[in-house]
C-alpha cells in the first residue's frame, strides 16, 4: 500500500466516527466518509461483485480523485476495503479519473483516465487526460502499470474508458470533447496494453452536448446499446431537466464496420439525480446498471454531515423489440424484504390517509387503477417534501421534492403509461427514493431530505382507486 493510500485510510478511520448518520444510507452504497461520484470499474471477480467509486477521502467535496472500493457477494451488503488508485504518477498526478474493470487471465485489470495539467490548471489548454492500467491478482493491491493511451492530437478532453472482449480482442470506447462536439472514440488491443485506434464510433450531431461522458457499449437482445452522459444538451418542456444527463442510443455495430444508429438518444432515468451510469455483466448473464444518484451543481446537504454521495440500487437492463431500455430492480433486493404491511384503502376521495408513522427504509407497492380515477391529483407524500402522484389535467406522473430550507425544490416528470392500471416499486432509504413504473416502463430517482417520516396517501378534487398497496420494511 502507497504513503499516500495510507494516509487517506487513515483519514478515512478518523473521520468515520464523526459522521452524522440521519441522511447516511442503509442499503445503497456510499463512501466511509468523504465524497463519492461515479461509479467506475462494476465487475465479478473472484467470486465477488466489486464496485470502484471516484472518491475525494480528504473532504466533503470534489477534490483529486481516488478510486474507492468496494465488495459484495450479493450486490446490497457492501465491504469497503483500501482505497484501490490515488493521483500519485506523472500520468495521474491530478486525478485518477473514471474507468472500468475487466478480468484477463485470473488478473484483475482497472483501466482508467490519468488527469494532469502541464502548466497552469486554470486553462483548458494545460489539460492533459490518458488512460492508464493497474492490475491485481488478488483484488484487493494493484500494480500501477502507467499510461498505455496518450492524449489525442489537439484534443485535451479524453476520459472514462470502458473496455469489453468481443470474440478475440479487447475493445474500448472513451468520451471526448472535439472543440464544441461530444464523441465517443474507439479502440483495439490484445493484450490492454498496445492499443489501435479505430477512430470515431459516435459523435454528437446539432444539439446533442459538447461532451460526452462515462460512454458504455454492450448488446443486449441482438442490437448494440451505446450508454452515455452528454454534457450541454438544452432543457425542453418536460425533457432534459437536469444539468447533465445520461442516456442511450440503440443501433447495430460489428467489429471493423461503422455503429449504425437506429434510434434517437433516450433519457434512461427521469429523477432529479441519476448520472454516470456504468454497466456489467453478472456471472448469470444479467446486463446490470448501477448510476451516480447526484447531479453536478446541485446542493447536498449530507455534506455537512462527513460525507457526500450515494450509488443507486442496481439495476437489471433489457431491451424491448422497439428499441427502449428498461431497468427494474435486480431480483437480489427481494431477499432485504422483512415483514409486509398491507394498507387497507380501496379508495381516496378529497382525503389524506396516513399509511405509515416512519418510511426509513421501505419497499412501497401501489397499483391504481387509473380508468376508476378521476381526481386531479392522487399519490404518495412523505410529509411535505416529497410527493409521488399522478396529475390527471397534464397525464403524468410526477415525482415533486420540497426542501427550500436547502435549495432542492422542483419537479420531474414522464407521461402516464397508456395501460389502465399503474403500477409502482417504491424504493426508500434514509435520503432517497427510486421509482420504477410497470415493470421498468421508467425509473425516476432523486435524492430526498426529510425531517419528519410520516407517509400518507391522498387524492384531491375527485376520487382514485387502489386496486393493491402495501409496504416491506427492508433489512
Amino acid at each position: 500500500m502507497t504513503s499516500l493510500i495510507e494516509k487517506a485510510e487513515l483519514a478515512l478511520s478518523q473521520k468515520r466516527d464523526q459522521l452524522n448518520l440521519r441522511w447516511y444510507p442503509h442499503y445503497h452504497l456510499s463512501p466511509r466518509a468523504g465524497w463519492m461520484n461515479d461509479p467506475n470499474g462494476l465487475v465479478w471477480f473472484d467470486g465477488w461483485y466489486h464496485a470502484f467509486y471516484q472518491h475525494h477521502p480528504w473532504s466533503t467535496k470534489w477534490g483529486p480523485m481516488h478510486w474507492g472500493h468496494a465488495r459484495s457477494r450479493d450486490l446490497l451488503h457492501w465491504e469497503h476495503l483500501p482505497i484501490a488508485l490515488a493521483p500519485e504518477g506523472p500520468e495521474d498526478k491530478d486525478g485518477c479519473f473514471s474507468g472500468s474493470a475487466v478480468v484477463k487471465d485470473g488478473e484483475l485489470a482497472l483501466i482508467y483516465t490519468g488527469h494532469k495539467f502541464h502548466g497552469d490548471p486554470s486553462s483548458d489548454d494545460n489539460l492533459y487526460q490518458v488512460q492508464c492500467l493497474a492490475t491485481s491478482r488478488d483484488g484487493r493491491e494493484f500494480q500501477r502499470q502507467g499510461q498505455v493511451i496518450d492524449t489525442p492530437a489537439g484534443m485535451h478532453h479524453f476520459r472514462d474508458p470502458k473496455v469489453w472482449r468481443e470474440g478475440d480482442a479487447w475493445y474500448m470506447v472513451v468520451g471526448a470533447r472535439d472543440e464544441e462536439t461530444g464523441q465517443v472514440r474507439l479502440y483495439r488491443s490484445e493484450d490492454l496494453r498496445e492499443w489501435q485506434d479505430c477512430g470515431v464510433l459516435a459523435e454528437a450531431q446539432a444539439g446533442q452536448g459538447f461532451m460526452w461522458e462515462c460512454p458504455d457499449f454492450f448488446t443486449l437482445n441482438g442490437k448494440q446499446i451505446l450508454m452515455f452522459s452528454p454534457q450541454g444538451m438544452a432543457a425542453s418542456g418536460y425533457d432534459r431537466r437536469n444539468l447533465f444527463q445520461s442516456g442511450y442510443i440503440v443501433g447495430g455495430w460489428q467489429p471493423g464496420e461503422p455503429f449504425r444508429q437506429e434510434s434517437a438518444f433516450q433519457e434512461m432515468d427521469r429523477g432529479h439525480d441519476f448520472y454516470a451510469p456504468q454497466s456489467f455483466l453478472a456471472p448469470d448473464g444479467r446486463r446490470i446498471v448501477m448510476g451516480w444518484m447526484a447531479m453536478w451543481e446541485s446542493p447536498m446537504p449530507e455534506q455537512e454531515d462527513g460525507w457526500a454521495g450515494m450509488l443507486t440500487l442496481p439495476r437489471e437492463l433489457t431491451l424491448t423489440d422497439d428499441n427502449r431500455l428498461q431497468m427494474r430492480p435486480v431480483k437480489e433486493l427481494e431477499s432485504l424484504r422483512q415483514n409486509r404491511t398491507d394498507w387497507r384503502v380501496g379508495e381516496l376521495r378529497n382525503e389524506a390517509k396516513r399509511v405509515m408513522e416512519e418510511c426509513i427504509t421501505g419497499e412501497v407497492i401501489l397499483k391504481w387503477d387509473l380508468a376508476a380515477s378521476d381526481a386531479e391529483q392522487f399519490g404518495l407524500a412523505l410529509e411535505d417534501g416529497m410527493r409521488l402522484y399522478v396529475d390527471g389535467q397534464a397525464q403524468r406522473l410526477v415525482l415533486e421534492r420540497h426542501y427550500p430550507q436547502y435549495g432542492l425544490c422542483g419537479q420531474r416528470s414522464i407521461p402516464l403509461p397508456q395501460s389502465a392500471t399503474l403500477e409502482l416499486r417504491i424504493f426508500f432509504d434514509s435520503s432517497s427514493v427510486e421509482v420504477f413504473v410497470n415493470d421498468g416502463e421508467a425509473c425516476l430517482s432523486s435524492r430526498i431530505y426529510p425531517q419528519s417520516r410520516q407517509l400518507s396517501l391522498f387524492a384531491w378534487s375527485g376520487s382514485a382507486v387502489l386496486q393493491e398497496a402495501g409496504a416491506w420494511h427492508l433489512e
